[in-house]
């Protein structure tokens, strides 16, 4: 390699390097609501009889709500519209919802009406003849009041602020200023009021909003007649304290909404769940980074220091990407974050093994001493790249799907895993490198290549030297093993059933923080006292209490509250999930979409890198893979959700990862055997689409064994994450670490035993064309796709 060559390379990572700490030491991370508590609203707009709910009218809703939550003074929100008809509004800090929900999701049609009479015990909103209204009089229990039509709306006021009125005694009033033609409407219904005679209901002005009249002043004697009230402005009363001051001129002020919306998700996180996860998870990426750094070191020596600074360096890169983008970091998110870290050894272990065996193989020649370790260094990269590049591209369309199918915190797992994917390719071939190619040049590492770790060793790959084994002889075995599995995992699926989370099913999942220990029995008693017999209610990880309902309202979750108090003593809540059914039907549809799209979008990239019966093999396999994860989540009793979702999305991505290497080798040794180089393992008679006589289970066989060490090697640095995300990620975690916990083996095993065997076995049935035979040492094109 060229001197320029390597200093290009340098000047990148270095650029890289620096650029990532000027956005990790300038820019804060946005966290999630999941870890700074808060409460996670999406409402939807439903059509109205005189507007249809489109994306204009949305756009407009989002415009109104902003300004509502504005005037509400929450620290930092958020608010996006999603698809169509969908406003998700995030409000950091807020634990109670209940007020803003009902401050944001009222329509707040605002209207002034001139006063035509009163009316004995009219019921609310009772219409009249002429386009008039008979509305409850607020001032006169049991008497209401005869409106005309509205003189003005809320669109002609300017501004609306709560103001304590000391002078008249009053109280918080709520302050009113009109634009344009709004200042002109109200002096002339004010005027035309002022000239009925005192004591007339006619001489008062009705201000309605949603239906309800909120005060109806009087003119004072001070009005003049037909004049009225000049200067644009005017006074709410009627008995406000002061956050109700606040909330009616918020709403005032935001306006009407142009349709009415309706609550179809909502999410409470106590701020002390978000702490604590934040611990746990921190922990966990410490404990089981720390053992990946020192197994790698202790394998490959100082390519695995090399190797470990590298991959400090891709946290850096990654966390400055999330940063730089804007991203919000969820507990998922953060959860993906550090198993990227785990899977991002991969390609640097794909490398070192490659180099390995470039130095085995040169000095299997004699040239043991005087070989030059950059050379097999430079050829391990040339090699490994089309299976890094195959099982990074695998992983990303698993974590691409989160985009379009997922929704809150777990479309941040996507985003996550896809910069972590990104991240490691430069990690990993550009980072290493450099620091690889400057150590391996110095002269007191050229002399000891043992220290260097290239030299291939280890106690995997002397177990294998000495057992030579060949999974392909007993293929029908190894698929009526998975098979007998595979049964076992539906079996369980229909059984035990799958228990759904409330993001599938809709309604209302409650966590409660006690501050004297609970039994479940008797909570489960107590809210069954509270008017939900049939309710779900089990023991968290941490003592808490979690009650499971259908659909319930407010009211019916302080009911619930309540009766916990009586047995738990102080009752707080710590985390809130409400559902509509409609929205927990069309997350569960999206759930089946995003599988059954990465099964095909797998299944299609593969057919176009290899030919279609390894392809089928390795989706089968996958297949496999989630159906057992899937059966044994059913088996345990443990939750389906979308955070389950993302595990197995992210499982789909590892397990064809993991096919995808042994695969790649198969390919390069059979255009090996086509350019008349080394064949496979001898034995065996020939078959179809193996050239020279060497049968494509022998093939395998030997891929296999080549890339075993490989596997462990990556499989323990992924494990030993996952293993620590399961044992001290705490509860919001364990589930997710115990279903990647579980793909991850899975993964491993079903690439020897299902889809090798799969593979071979398709060969046979539709054998394809030779490789075609080129020159030799000419050299097939890189990576150039399909086995022929």
């Amino acid at each position: 390699m060229s001197s320029r060559a390597r200093l290009w390379r340098a000047l990148f990572a270095l650029a890289v390097v620096a650029a990532s700490l000027f956005f990790a030491l300038t820019t804060p991370a946005r966290l999630g609501l999941d870890l700074r508590g808060g409460t996670h609203i999406v409402l939807e707009t439903r059509d109205s009889p005189g507007a249809r709910a489109d994306a204009a009218a949305t756009d407009r809703v989002l415009e109104v709500l902003r300004q509502r939550v504005d005037a509400l003074g929450v620290a930092e929100p958020s608010l996006t519209r999603s698809g169509e008809r969908r406003v998700i509004v995030e409000l950091p800090g807020v634990h109670d919802p209940r007020e803003a929900v009902e401050v944001i999701g009222r329509t707040a049609q605002l209207s002034f009406h001139p006063v035509l009479g009163s009316a004995e015990g009219a019921g609310p909103a009772e219409g009249a003849s002429g386009g008039a209204r008979v509305l409850p009089d607020p001032d006169a229990p049991g008497r209401a009041l005869r409106l005309g039509s509205p003189a003005l709306t809320g669109r002609e006021v300017k501004d609306a602020e709560a103001v304590l009125d000391t002078s008249s005694g009053d109280g918080w009033t709520v302050a009113l200023s009109f634009r344009g033609g709004g200042e002109k409407a109200w002096a002339r219904v004010t005027g035309a009021a002022a000239c009925a005679a005192p004591g007339e209901a006619s001489r008062r002005v009705a201000i309605v909003l949603d239906d309800r009249v909120v005060s109806a002043p009087a003119m004072r004697s001070s009005v003049p007649c037909r004049t009225g009230i000049a200067g644009g402005s005017a006074q709410i009363s009627g008995g406000f304290g002061a956050g109700e001051a606040r909330e009616l001129a918020a709403l005032v002020k935001g306006g009407a909404l142009p349709v009415p919306v309706e609550v179809v998700e909502q999410r409470t996180v106590g701020a002390t769940l978000g702490a604590e996860a934040i611990r746990a998870s921190a922990g966990a990426a410490v404990i089981g980074l720390a053992c990946t750094a020192l197994f790698v070191i202790a394998v490959y020596r100082l390519l695995g220091v090399l190797a470990t600074v590298a991959l400090a360096l891709y946290g850096l890169i990654s966390y400055a990407a999330l940063v730089a983008l804007g991203a919000t970091v969820t507990l998922p998110g953060l959860a993906g974050f550090v198993l990227a870290v785990g899977m991002a050894v991969d390609a640097n272990v794909l490398v070192f093994e490659r180099t390995r065996e470039e130095y085995a193989r040169l000095s299997a020649g004699g040239r043991r001493g005087a070989a030059d370790l950059r050379g097999p260094l430079h050829r391990g990269f040339g090699k490994a790249w089309s299976a890094v590049l195959d099982s990074n591209v695998t992983t990303l369309l698993a974590a691409g799907l989160l985009f379009f199918f997922a929704t809150g915190p777990v479309k941040g797992f996507g985003v996550t895993l896809s910069v972590g994917v990104a991240a490691s390719m430069v990690s990993a071939l550009v980072i290493t490198r450099v620091l690889a190619d400057w150590a391996l040049r110095r002269e007191g590492v050229r002399r000891r290549p043992g220290l260097a770790g290239v030299v291939a060793g280890g106690r995997v790959r002397a177990v294998l030297a000495r057992w030579a084994p060949r999974p392909m002889r007993r293929r029908r075995t190894w698929l009526a093993v998975s098979a007998g599995l595979l049964v076992l995992a539906v079996a369980g699926i229909g059984v035990r059933g799958l228990h759904l989370g409330v993001e599938f099913t809709g309604g209302r999942l409650t966590e409660y923080a006690t501050s004297r220990p609970l039994k479940v029995d008797t909570a489960r008693a107590a809210v069954g006292e509270a008017g939900f017999p049939r309710a779900v209610v089990q023991k968290a990880g941490d003592g808490d209490i979690v009650v499971r309902t259908g659909e319930a309202a407010d009211e019916d979750q302080r009911r619930v509250r309540a009766a916990l108090e009586a047995e738990g003593g102080a009752v707080t809540v710590e985390r809130d999930e409400r559902i509509g059914p409609a929205l927990g039907g069309e997350l569960r549809g999206k759930a089946l979409i995003a599988l059954g799209v990465a099964v095909a979008a797998q299944l299609v990239y593969l057919s176009v890198r290899f030919r279609w019966t390894f392809a089928a093999a390795a989706v089968g396999a996958m297949v496999q893979d989630v159906l057992l994860v899937t059966g044994l989540f059913a088996w345990l009793g443990k939750p389906v959700d979308s955070v389950f979702l993302a595990a197995l999305l992210t499982v789909v991505g590892y397990s064809v990862n993991d096919t995808v290497v042994v695969f790649d080798r198969v390919r390069e040794k059979r255009r090996a055997q086509a350019r008349g180089g080394r064949p496979g393992m001898p034995g065996g008679p020939g078959a179809p689409g193996a050239p020279g006589g060497v049968s494509l289970a022998s093939v395998v066989d030997e891929a296999i064994v080549q890339t075993l060490p490989r596997t462990v090697n990556t499989g323990m640095g992924v494990l030993f994450v996952l293993a620590a995300l399961t044992a001290l990620g705490g509860d919001s975690l364990a589930d997710f670490s115990l279903a990647l916990l579980c793909g991850v083996l899975f993964g491993m095993a079903s690439t020897v035993l299902t889809a090798a065997p799969a593979a071979v076995t398709l060969e046979g049935l539709r054998p394809g064309p030779e490789p075609v035979r080129g020159r030799t040492g000419g050299g097939a094109r890189r990576g150039s796709g399909a086995v022929v």
